[in-house]
């Protein structure tokens, strides 16, 4: 399992600075999911993304609600794994909602 880092300090664009601060933020989470998973699973498992989650640079407002409940929010099926899709999408939809 790695960490998450070299994403350019954080998953959220404020925390982003130089190439990849310039992507569009799903571009950016999909480089996360990639590197979080397993090469070739198609899915992040809660173990994946929790394992990860403090190096990921996260705001305070993410932060606060920590990695099960942001996990919880992703997988919507309570799976325990998420797409790449279902990831994207449900960061998209969480940055919104936190304004982070």
């Amino acid at each position: 399992m790695s960490t998450v880092s070299g994403v350019g300090g954080g998953m959220f664009p404020q925390a982003m600075t130089g190439a990849s601060a310039r992507q569009p933020l799903s571009q950016q989470y999909s480089s996360i999911f990639s590197q979080i998973t397993t090469p070739g699973s198609g899915v992040v498992t809660r173990d994946q993304f929790t394992q990860s989650f403090s190096g990921l640079g996260a705001p305070a407002s993410f932060q606060s609600l920590g990695a099960d409940a942001i996990f919880s929010a992703l997988d919507s099926s309570n799976s325990g794994s998420v797409s790449r899709q279902d990831f994207i999408q449900g960061l998209l939809q969480l940055s919104k909602q936190y304004n982070a």
